[in-house]
């Protein structure tokens, strides 16, 4: 399965994915599920998938096909002349994507959905946060929800509820994902290291962290460890309502 949540406030954008795929308990595999595209002080996007691996594979491909080799009058995310135009072209690369395969799979009892988060900035204009679905139509996150989450998202959401809002700065959101994915990974098997984690600041038009964080990473474990400790106190001070 898989856990992805990327979170856009004004001060700037968090991704965060999981790498683990499973089709039963005895075949499990990684793969990576956050893609970045940048062209420093002109655009800086990243995408994330969730759902069959084989039609979002196909759809990362036929992306960036389109921007090795670009043919006349076909918009590329790199030269797409807004983030709205940018889920457009991911949109219509998953239709055509579960048009090619969509039958033939579903023939074979297997399902399609899949689910893509796109997000970026792209130079006089500002951030945007889409989710594209099976289908090739999108939302777009807002101030009322400014997060989205694909997977096994049900651990996570919790956190995100009460923390974060369109106010939240970078490091807030930061932490706020980290322990989504924390709060996910302890419940939930078939969500597993190691991480994928981007970051970018509002008008930077750059990435200010891209890395992959391990399953041995201290600055990791300390949060995490740090959580727990802190949600094990919090728990010990609660009013008992048992005596009353």
């Amino acid at each position: 399965m898989t856990y992805c949540v990327a979170i856009k406030t004004n001060a700037g954008m968090v991704f965060l994915s999981d790498t683990r795929t499973n089709a039963g308990v005895d075949n499990i595999s990684k793969y990576r599920k956050m893609f970045t595209w940048e062209v420093p002080g002109e655009r800086v996007i990243t995408m994330m998938t969730a759902g069959n691996l084989a039609i979002t594979q196909a759809v990362i491909s036929l992306l960036q096909e389109n921007i090795d080799k670009p043919q006349e009058g076909i918009d590329t995310l790199l030269s797409a002349e807004s983030m709205f135009r940018v889920a457009e072209i991911v949109g219509d690369a998953m239709r055509i994507i579960q048009t090619r395969y969509g039958t033939n799979i579903a023939q074979m009892g297997e399902s399609t959905m899949s689910s893509i988060i796109v997000g970026g900035q792209r130079a006089g204009g500002g951030m945007r946060l889409f989710h594209v679905y099976s289908a090739g139509n999108f939302i777009e996150a807002g101030e009322d929800t400014p997060y989205f989450q694909i997977g096994e998202h049900k651990y996570g959401k919790p956190i995100l509820d009460r923390v974060i809002n369109v106010e939240s700065p970078v490091n807030v959101s930061v932490t706020a994902a980290l322990l989504s994915m924390d709060s996910t990974l302890r419940s939930n098997l078939s969500v597993g290291m190691p991480l994928d984690f981007s970051v970018v600041h509002a008008d930077e038009m750059r990435f200010s962290q891209i890395r992959r964080i391990e399953e041995h990473d201290q600055n990791y474990l300390a949060l995490s460890d740090a959580w727990s400790s802190a949600l094990r106190n919090a728990f010990n001070d609660m009013f008992d309502f048992s005596v009353v």
